[in-house]
């Protein structure tokens, strides 16, 4: 008899052990934000007079053009695309459909030392311009705002893209008709029908563009474009001020939240609701110039944002030769697949333990709060964890160290926790969708008939929830490793002495001017993210 009660107790037992994970998951997502917010208890008066004085102004003006810059220029581009790939017919349209998802897999600050390393004063294009034609063809200024814009709209607007596309494949081609037969041609259908039933997933498509962009530190640095970000680590490495650094971070987290705010108002209580059966029939034919006219405006994009790249990134790489194949690369190397690696295991183990509260408690919106952290930049996400794990050091573990006779160390400052805490914070929204989709798709009935033969607890998640979460859980796990890879301000900023990654060996190199130094760690960068694209592709044709 008490072995059959005990079961059920073990059962209860590992439920509260879930809800204690997940609430504990949940608060270590919302400190960073509250010790942020709370920085404007200390003075800083100084740094902020000199900030007054020299750079806010031009921070706040650099920061709005570049936001406005990004979400005009990806709109333009997502939504083109995606309109010329589904709705008309021109040669490559079948290749493009897939291919113009690529951009995706190159980071953004890979593409800016790209961009400047061929069309700067110094690149090959302005010098063979002023050999060609003159010096006066060859003295172009690219280190500005809209350089700075091009380059992130090229290597963000698939987010755009991928959304508009999906959506409008989901449009019935019945509404379309309706229009044409009304008296509407294509660009009033699109414009009148078509437009408005995708705003919603455009709009998502072209804030996750703009929260990248807040995030980006790497892009703005290669430019010398001062931004928020750029402020924050000069506050902090410059200034040796992490308080200032911390006040910083929360006018760029005031910007994400209005970011946030402006995308669910934007939704507002507009519904489009089509009836019927939705299936997409019919392409839109068009005149040959125009086809080919479409064929070489996608080329020309595809070409910009993943060609070249690239195939400049091997040229760089192949001039070094070898050379670059040393221990360092391969030390590099194994600290990226390592950390990336071991935050990828706890992310998705975490973001496992809140799918599982979320499906198994009422009120379920309270774990939802732990993927706020993926709206969090990588440097708002460091000062605040920062700040956290100081507090932490000198209020408990620094005097129980001290109480035990030990020479106080801080135990979480300077460690690998620390760079470990930042990446499954930051990246756990990222596991937690293809496991709650996986998840969904279990019918409860399934665990309730394993319990009634017997399984209890961990026997359940064993042999009930995990190979039928396999998918889900190899997807989040391949998604979040390719973005800790790819992750540059918050690994910069937190990295342990020794532990350079990849992302910052290219911020070391990009920095002193030195692109050749950088090819090598990027293309195993856009190689490695490669890898969500294709699961991307694979998805879509399905």
């Amino acid at each position: 008899m008490s072995e059959a009660g005990g079961a059920p107790r073990r059962s209860a037992a590992g439920l509260w052990l879930l809800r204690l994970i997940g609430v504990a998951a949940v608060l270590a997502v919302m400190a960073p934000i509250l010790v942020v917010v709370m920085s404007w208890g200390s003075a800083q008066t100084e740094v902020w007079q000199h900030l007054i004085a020299t750079q806010l102004a031009s921070l706040l003006f650099n920061t709005l053009v570049l936001l406005v810059g990004v979400a005009i220029l990806v709109s333009v581009l997502g939504i083109g695309l995606a309109w010329l790939t589904v709705m008309c017919e021109f040669p490559g349209r079948a290749w493009f459909e897939w291919l113009l998802m690529l951009p995706l897999a190159v980071p953004a600050y890979v593409m800016a030392f790209v961009i400047l390393g061929v069309f700067d004063f110094g690149g090959p294009l302005q010098s063979f311009l002023r050999l060609q034609f003159g010096q006066q063809y060859g003295s172009m200024d690219v280190r500005n705002a809209l350089t700075v814009v091009i380059v992130f709209s090229l290597v963000l607007y698939p987010y755009v893209y991928m959304l508009a596309r999906s959506a409008f494949l989901s449009q019935s081609s019945d509404t379309t008709e309706a229009a044409r037969v009304l008296g509407c041609n294509p660009w009033q259908a699109f414009y009148r029908v078509a437009l408005p039933m995708a705003r919603p997933a455009i709009v998502a498509g072209v804030s996750l563009a703009m929260m990248e962009t807040l995030a980006d530190f790497g892009t703005v640095a290669v430019f010398n474009y001062d931004t928020f970000t750029t402020a924050i680590y000069k506050s902090w490495f410059g200034f040796f001020n992490i308080q200032a650094a911390a006040q910083l971070a929360s006018i760029l987290l005031l910007f994400v939240a209005l970011t946030l705010f402006a995308e669910r108002r934007s939704r507002g209580g507009r519904r489009f609701v089509q009836g019927g059966r939705l299936q997409h029939r019919y392409r839109f034919a068009v005149k040959p110039v125009k086809a080919w006219a479409m064929t070489i405006c996608c080329s020309v994009v595809l070409a910009l944002a993943f060609v070249l790249p690239v195939l400049q990134l091997l040229v760089w790489a192949v001039d070094e030769g070898v050379a670059q194949l040393n221990q360092r690369f391969f030390e590099l190397l194994q600290h990226t697949v390592l950390l990336a690696g071991l935050a990828a295991a706890i992310t998705v183990f975490l973001a496992l333990v809140l799918a599982f509260n979320r499906r198994q408690f009422k009120r379920g919106g309270f774990f939802s709060v732990a993927q706020l952290g993926y709206a969090l930049p990588g440097s708002v996400l460091a000062v605040g964890i920062m700040l956290s794990f100081t507090f932490m050091d000198n209020q408990v573990f620094i005097p129980v160290q001290r109480w035990l006779g030990m020479s106080p160390v801080p135990v979480l400052v300077g460690s690998i926790a620390t760079l470990l805490a930042a990446y499954w914070i930051r990246f756990l929204a990222v596991a937690s969708g293809p496991l709650e989709s996986s998840l969904e798709r279990i019918r409860p009935s399934l665990p309730e008939v394993a319990r009634t033969l017997g399984a209890h607890g961990g026997e359940l998640v064993w042999r009930i929830y995990l190979p039928m979460l396999r998918p889900g859980l190899l997807t989040a796990m391949v998604l979040v490793f390719v973005d800790v890879m790819k992750e540059m301000p918050a690994t910069l900023l937190l990295r342990p002495y020794g532990w350079d990654t990849l992302a910052v060996r290219i911020y070391e190199m990009t920095a002193e001017g030195q692109w050749q130094l950088a090819a090598l760690p990027a293309l195993a960068l856009v190689a490695a993210g490669l890898i969500p694209v294709v699961i991307s592709i694979s998805r879509s044709r399905h």
